[in-house]
């Protein structure tokens, strides 16, 4: 018997609180150079916890006749949430920026800055040509998560009652503590014996302080 967070890594996106961003850049664009695809953090929603330092990159890739010969990436988010990279290299049409988010000095009292993130971008081509756009590619920037759970007794027999307790808590940016998720969807699931997968049994919801308690009746030995 395991449980599941039935919003999966969608624990609120939090955005980044910074006090004094630049000024975002204009969209515009100088001949024929396009923009054909961004990638952030490999195609996951950047997760961050309450100490370890998060490293993610950004790639961005461009097409111009002459060729790509270099770009400027930049993040940002509500409230003046702004992350800027240091290390933007392009290879062939495909520009990466690399990124690091310290929590307890990026993230410092940012609990309450909730939103949707993007990217901007500007791209130079060899000959002149150029791109710029404050939103190439919107993301989610989360608190991280984590569920802990029993179930018994175990192991698990068929018609017997399961007791499950455990409790969903999320990273807090203002303790870097881990505190209690509450009202959320939590997914019960059970693997039969000899089977491959789980499949799920029961959802339930966390209570206000972020624990679960539910039973159910196991229809298989597990």
């Amino acid at each position: 018997m395991r449980t599941t967070a039935a919003t999966a890594a969608v624990v609120g996106a939090l955005a980044l609180s910074v006090l004094a961003a630049p000024s975002a850049q204009a969209d515009g664009r100088y001949g024929d150079i396009t923009i054909t695809k961004v990638t952030v953090n490999g195609g996951e929603n950047v997760v961050v916890g309450t100490s370890a330092v998060k490293k993610f990159s950004v790639t961005v890739t461009a097409k111009d006749d002459s060729g790509i010969e270099a770009a400027d990436i930049d993040l940002r988010g509500p409230a003046f949430g702004y992350l800027s990279s240091s290390d933007t290299r392009c290879s062939g049409n495909t520009c990466t920026a690399k990124f690091t988010v310290d929590p307890k000095v990026d993230l410092l009292y940012s609990n309450d800055v909730a939103g949707t993130w993007y990217v901007g971008a500007w791209v130079d081509a060899n000959d002149g040509d150029f791109i710029s756009t404050e939103k190439a590619k919107s993301f989610k920037f989360q608190r991280a998560s984590r569920l802990s759970a029993n179930a018994s007794p175990e192991p698990v027999k068929k018609g017997k009652t399961l007791t499950v307790t455990g409790k969903l808590e999320r990273a807090n940016w203002d303790t870097f503590k881990y505190h209690g998720y509450t009202k959320q969807p939590v997914k019960l699931q059970f693997k039969k014996k000899g089977a491959k997968s789980y499949t799920t049994v029961k959802t339930v919801k966390t209570s206000s302080t972020g624990t679960l308690k539910t039973t159910v009746k196991a229809s298989a030995d597990g």
